[in-house]
């Protein structure tokens, strides 16, 4: 066979070869033009191959088709696959999408073995299951990936139990809390994530392959089989259902969507803590960029493009939502618009991941900036209303209002409450006692948080050593 022969006829041909006898002619180059699906679609290429191979395999065995045009469909699938990664295979948009691509190919390979591949499916099965297939395989890659990511917090996270840095809330410093400890929150955001893509895998993984059109086959077919080979739990129990959902698709958009949004928050607070007026982090040239008029200038554009990203992300899951929302019962040809999007998304996750995955391990922590910041807005206010209630028996909501007085007190004389002197804080809460003293410094106070989950560095710890056996790092 000639390997080089392209796949290219007339449209007219084409398109009576492919619809059948119905059609005299071919559509227009608009139709053509809004109905070929093959410049994005060509992605499915190794699901749509494996696909084929499993249904000529389960045929045989059935005794719909023939041992020798089994082995003939596979040996000529497995040259379509040789000749795609290799560069070679011409696609055609006239024969609109992969499935009907490698099927003209491998008609010109093998001749009539390749006309009888098609018994007992139909595009509406065979593309569900390609799909499937694709975001099956791009959900393992994602779990991968953030694992990785898991990894390099923990890692980042195990060399900075004890580098103290402020906790905010609206921004605002709050309690000192140990760098460790803010970035074990986001293992377990991603821990969360990783939740949400393994529940849409285990949905996923039923095979729509041999549900035909919408009302299944009357060919003596075996779904089991073929749902076996391709690594499915069972078949789709309702053939309609079969074709036309695509709620596989919402399910992955969706969980990367949220997943999205934690990356973007931690490029967020990336982008802050390496800005001038933080400097918590430092970023090397690999992940920076300067300025093309400022030559001081080094711009934390890989987290910021990261911050972006689920404008791209939400904005597919939203499309498809729409996509579907109205669709009857089985097939539309509106469902063609439900992969651009997917595609896009995944390649949006996965370099979002990548990216951030390296500026954790990139990142240079500054734990003097840190612990200089932890001067400014009081963090251990807290620690003195506890106090206040352990010590001295005061409802919390009255050693709360004592302990704002003691906090504007310091404010006016410019010192840290642990600077103040004992009689100072006597004069406002004359209950306090000498032990107050060393129990209001941000050592202290990050050092008592010992509740399960705290950021007291040997509770930190603990949690780490959770975090690899929980997420299996």
């Amino acid at each position: 066979m000639d390997m080089t022969k392209n796949n290219n006829t007339s449209s007219a041909e084409t398109k009576s070869s492919i619809w059948g006898g119905r059609f005299s002619s071919g559509p227009s180059q608009l139709m053509q033009d809004i109905n070929a699906s093959i410049s994005y679609d060509q992605r499915l290429y190794k699901q749509d191959i494996a696909g084929s191979k499993a249904h000529a395999t389960m045929l045989a065995a059935c005794g719909i088709i023939s041992s020798d045009d089994c082995q003939q469909i596979h040996a000529g699938l497995g040259q379509i696959a040789t000749e795609i990664e290799t560069g070679v295979f011409v696609f055609s948009e006239a024969l609109e999408d992969i499935h009907m691509n490698i099927e003209a190919r491998l008609a010109t390979l093998i001749g009539e073995p390749a006309r009888r591949l098609h018994t007992a499916r139909s595009r509406n099965d065979q593309v569900a299951t390609d799909f499937k297939l694709w975001v099956r395989d791009a959900l393992d890659a994602v779990d991968a990936a953030l694992a990785d990511m898991q990894s390099a917090l923990l890692d980042k996270a195990a060399n900075h139990t004890e580098t103290l840095m402020p906790g905010f809330t609206h921004l605002q410093t709050a309690q000192p809390v140990t760098f460790a400890f803010h970035l074990m929150a986001y293992v377990e955001m991603l821990g969360r994530d990783r939740g949400r893509f393994a529940d849409a895998r285990a949905r996923l993984n039923e095979s729509p392959l041999g549900a035909a059109a919408l009302a299944g086959t009357s060919f003596p077919t075996d779904r089991h089989m073929t749902a076996a080979a391709l690594g499915f739990d069972r078949p789709a129990a309702n053939a309609m259902d079969a074709v036309s959902d695509r709620d596989f698709a919402l399910e992955f958009l969706a969980a990367a969507a949220i997943c999205a949004v934690h990356l973007s928050r931690f490029a967020e607070e990336l982008v802050i803590w390496s800005s001038d007026r933080f400097g918590f982090i430092t970023l090397s040239d690999a992940f920076t960029t300067g300025s093309s008029i400022m030559p001081q200038k080094r711009n934390p554009d890989a987290a910021e493009l990261v911050r972006a990203k689920p404008g791209r992300i939400i904005g597919a899951l939203t499309g498809l939502l729409i996509v579907l929302k109205g669709l009857p019962l089985a097939y539309g040809k509106d469902m063609q618009e439900d992969k651009e999007g997917v595609f896009d998304a995944a390649d949006s996750l996965g370099i979002a991941i990548a990216a951030t995955t390296g500026m954790i391990r990139d990142m240079t922590p500054q734990p003097d900036a840190m612990l200089d910041a932890l001067k400014q807005g009081f963090p251990t206010a807290t620690d003195l209303a506890d106090y206040m209630v352990r010590e001295l028996g005061m409802p919390f909501r009255e050693a709360h209002h004592a302990s704002g007085a003691i906090v504007a007190a310091a404010a006016d004389k410019a010192v840290d409450l642990e600077d103040l002197s004992l009689a100072e804080l006597q004069a406002i809460e004359p209950r306090i006692k000498a032990n107050i003293i060393g129990q209001l410094s941000v050592m202290s106070a990050a050092a008592a948080r010992t509740s399960f989950g705290g950021t007291a560095p040997d509770e930190v710890v603990a949690r780490i050593a959770d975090a690899k056996q929980r997420f299996g790092i």
